[in-house]
């Protein structure tokens, strides 16, 4: 992992366990006690490296099963270490965290995304039905479109968020889509797990 790569993972490591709901951004405590890496799905043990793209910013997702069809906007960090997300105004589109990979070049792009808002479901209310062997596209800016295949989806409490498995390096062109998932917490406002859905780029159009 080269000096950009753990700039990126120590900038990672402050962005993540997400609210994603209700107007929070994602939480992002430096240290992380109840952390926990139990390997994650087998599914993602050996990928193989196969071929990127050249960088290039995300315009546009389509899950085709799922019937997303959104813009992507930049996110970055907010002042307190949180991840920005797309203000629920605009709770149909998807953000980028774009202090990591665009996507279809070489490592984890990371997408975000409201599960619901004030106005009702959200751009990845049906995220949970995603399945293995599901196809991503990702519209680019250079005009180009990544195409992704899911290989896992996991849900984790938010306490639990496997940072290194979301935003750690990897060899191939990876997708990472976040949102919320299991119990809402009235008192706190947010959900209680995180819903992750993890692919690899698989081709290009």
């Amino acid at each position: 992992m080269g000096g950009s790569d753990r700039r990126y993972l120590i900038a990672a490591g402050l962005a993540v366990v997400g609210a994603l709901a209700m107007g929070r951004g994602m939480d992002g405590p430096g240290e992380e006690p109840h952390y926990r890496d139990h390997g994650g799905p087998r599914a993602l043990w050996h990928i193989p490296d196969g071929r990127a793209l050249p960088p290039s910013s995300p315009a546009r997702i389509e899950v085709p099963g799922i019937g997303v069809d959104a813009p992507v906007t930049r996110v970055g960090l907010n002042g307190d270490g949180t991840v920005e997300v797309p203000p629920l105004r605009q709770a149909e589109r998807v953000g980028w965290y774009e202090q990591g990979p665009a996507p279809g070049s070489r490592g984890p792009a990371v997408l975000l995304g409201h599960y619901d808002g004030t106005e009702g479901p959200a751009v990845f209310y049906r995220l949970r039905q995603v399945r293995p062997g599901a196809r991503i596209r990702v519209t680019r800016q250079d005009r180009s479109v990544a195409v992704f295949q899911v290989d896992a989806t996991e849900r984790v409490p938010k306490w639990e968020f496997p940072r290194v498995r979301v935003y750690g390096n990897v060899r191939y062109a990876g997708l990472r889509l976040v949102t919320c998932g299991g119990e809402y917490d009235e008192g706190d406002r947010s959900y209680q797990d995180n819903l992750i859905v993890y692919a690899h780029l698989t081709g290009e159009r």
